[in-house]
């Protein structure tokens, strides 16, 4: 069987970070996921679940009602919890979502109240957040976008 693209990446070497982690095309109908690498992995601890619950339904509701919610098509974590996959309708770049990427922490830092989709009638499970853990996980991963823009997978 061929080896998947995302397990040739030197996950040693990896480090927080937005990378394209690839761009696939069907017809004139390109979609473009991304890796948002939250923590280091083999370093850094993996994200609790509650905090990665937390993050998920507080991404995708931002990303779902911001100016490009047209070009969202997915949000959702990576069964690693390192970080999420963010799945967004044309050829992009990096550069394109960068801003997009800091105003979604932005809203998760800054958010208070009950967790959107966090009730037994929208979620599997439900119980399972914890807002400030996930604020915590966000503010030290766009500290560390902001300030390094990592946006190349190591080699």
């Amino acid at each position: 069987m061929e080896k998947i693209a995302s397990f040739t990446i030197d996950h040693l070497k990896l480090e927080a970070g937005l990378y394209v982690s690839r761009i696939d095309k069907q017809g004139d109908c390109y979609v473009t996921t991304f890796d948002l690498r939250i923590t280091a992995p083999n370093k850094e601890p993996v994200i609790d679940v509650p905090a990665l619950h937390t993050i998920e339904h507080l991404a995708a509701t931002y990303l779902r009602n911001s100016a490009l919610k047209d070009k969202i098509v997915y949000f959702g974590p990576m069964g690693c919890r390192t970080g999420c996959y963010l799945i967004m309708f044309g050829k992009l770049s990096c550069e394109d979502v960068f801003d997009l990427v800091v105003s979604m922490c932005d809203f998760i830092i800054g958010y208070e109240g009950d967790i959107p989709g966090a009730s037994p009638a929208e979620c599997g499970n439900y119980s399972e957040q914890n807002l400030s853990m996930a604020k915590y996980y966000i503010k030290k991963y766009k500290q560390s976008l902001v300030e390094n823009r990592r946006f190349v997978y190591p080699v």
